[in-house]
């Protein structure tokens, strides 16, 4: 049910899925969600921890992840591809619980992108920054109605992401740009 509740929220948000079709998904009857929720948000907060731990005991490539990430087949399937892009603007509208899931998420990623690096303001390249300029990149990438103009932020984005990267930013080059 959490996989076919995820792909299904990805791909149409929450208000727009009922439960008949998430149960229809997983190929169960209607019935059975109260056996497994208590309610519609219950199963939201429960498909979000699952959906943001899925791969998290897997190695952590951070060149790939971003090549992946900035990629049209990333943007072109948003069923399989980001919770953060695809759901963050649903989120905020959810319960308190929902986004503190998403909180932790995140936390865990921005961690796992960090890697051995120290990710305070000022000790290493901006992981967070980069994360957020990725999600924001992959939402106006799908929003746009101009394939060229989708593909340019998507490749714009992975170059800054990059450079920003691969440069040391402590807080004296971060201020003086030295």
């Amino acid at each position: 049910m959490l996989d076919a509740a995820s792909r299904l929220f990805r791909a149409k948000g929450f208000d727009s899925v009922t439960v008949a079709e998430i149960m229809q998904g997983a190929g169960l009857t209607h019935g059975g969600f109260y056996g497994h929720f208590s309610s519609k948000d219950d199963l939201i907060e429960q498909t979000l921890a699952h959906c943001l731990t899925m791969g998290s005991d897997e190695p952590f490539d951070l060149q790939a992840y971003v090549a992946h990430y900035l990629s049209p087949e990333h943007r072109d399937n948003p069923a399989d591809g980001c919770p953060f892009a695809a759901l963050a603007a649903y989120v905020q509208r959810q319960g308190r619980d929902a986004r503190m899931v998403m909180s932790d998420g995140a936390r865990t990623l921005v961690s796992r992108m960090a890697g051995d690096q120290d990710t305070r303001a000022g000790t290493g390249p901006s992981i967070i920054g980069s994360w957020a300029a990725m999600v924001g990149a992959m939402i106006l990438a799908r929003a746009v109605d101009d394939p060229d103009l989708s593909d340019r932020i998507l490749e714009e984005t992975r170059s800054l992401v990059a450079l920003t990267l691969a440069r040391p930013n402590t807080e004296d080059t971060a201020l003086t740009g030295v």
